[in-house]
């Protein structure tokens, strides 16, 4: 299940209304390459995939829409000053698929204010605005999410991105099937720097109390994901833990 868009930014005006499920921070970012950076982040809601292991279905699933607030270019600009104090740092722009909204404009505002913008997707959508980025986090899906990559998109997403912002590949693993897919998907994109992530054992439901997360398991599985690569002398790739679940469990607006 995938989608192979290219959208053009017509409506790409500080006048657009943008589908936002939370705007918070200032805290770290959590995963990744820009891990322990003081961020402020934009989620918006809404997506094209519907992964098993979805850690953010209060951004995806439909049921939740009316949760997401309509919000312009302006509104967001102003909720990201306040929160930043005016101080400029790194925007993440997440979901959900933020690559379904139209942030050309927003990027450009916050350039002018000495702000970076950093975006992760799984790189079903391509966008014009990709190349004004400070940074591209391209994430496909492995086989456990149950999605299937459209590696004509990805390559989209790279080729719109050109000259532009540090692009780097991120895969979460969860076993030797995700590993195997993680190594191809490196072989395909040799140029791009890869964080391989192991997966949330105890990802938050849509609904309901948060489960407590297993820190022994998320410990288990990093261990198990770095012997793999140290075996493997595949020492271009940098293994990563997800720091927020590590420090906050699964909390929102940490």
């Amino acid at each position: 299940m995938s989608a192979a868009l290219t959208l053009p930014d017509a409506t790409d005006t500080q006048g657009a209304t943008l589908r936002i499920s939370e705007i918070f921070g200032p805290t770290i970012q959590g995963e990744g390459a820009l891990i322990g950076e003081p961020t402020v982040f934009v989620r918006t809601g809404g997506c094209d995939y519907r992964c098993t292991w979805c850690d953010t279905l209060h951004a995806v699933d439909a049921r939740f829409r009316d949760t997401w607030r309509p919000m312009t270019t302006a509104a967001i600009w102003a909720e990201v000053e306040r929160l930043s104090g005016g101080v400029p740092l790194t925007v993440s722009l997440s979901g959900g698929n933020p690559a379904i909204q139209p942030f050309g404009a927003l990027i450009a505002l916050g350039h002018r204010h000495g702000y970076r913008f950093a975006l992760e997707t799984q790189g079903s959508i391509a966008r014009d605005w990709f190349a004004a980025l400070d940074t591209l986090v391209l994430s496909p899906k492995p086989p456990s999410s149950g999605m299937t990559t459209d590696w004509a998109a990805l390559d989209a997403c790279v080729t719109a991105a050109a000259g532009g912002p540090a692009i780097v590949l991120k895969v979460v693993v969860f076993d030797d099937a995700d590993y195997a897919f993680a190594r191809a998907v490196a072989r395909r994109l040799p140029a791009l720097p890869v964080c391989l992530q192991p997966g949330n054992p105890t990802p938050p439901p849509a609904e309901g109390p948060d489960p407590a997360v297993d820190l022994g398991a998320s410990l288990a599985q990093m261990r198990w994901l770095v012997g793999r690569v140290t075996d493997d002398r595949w020492f271009s790739a940098r293994v990563l833990p997800q720091l927020h679940v590590l420090l906050w469990g699964n909390l929102r607006g940490v």
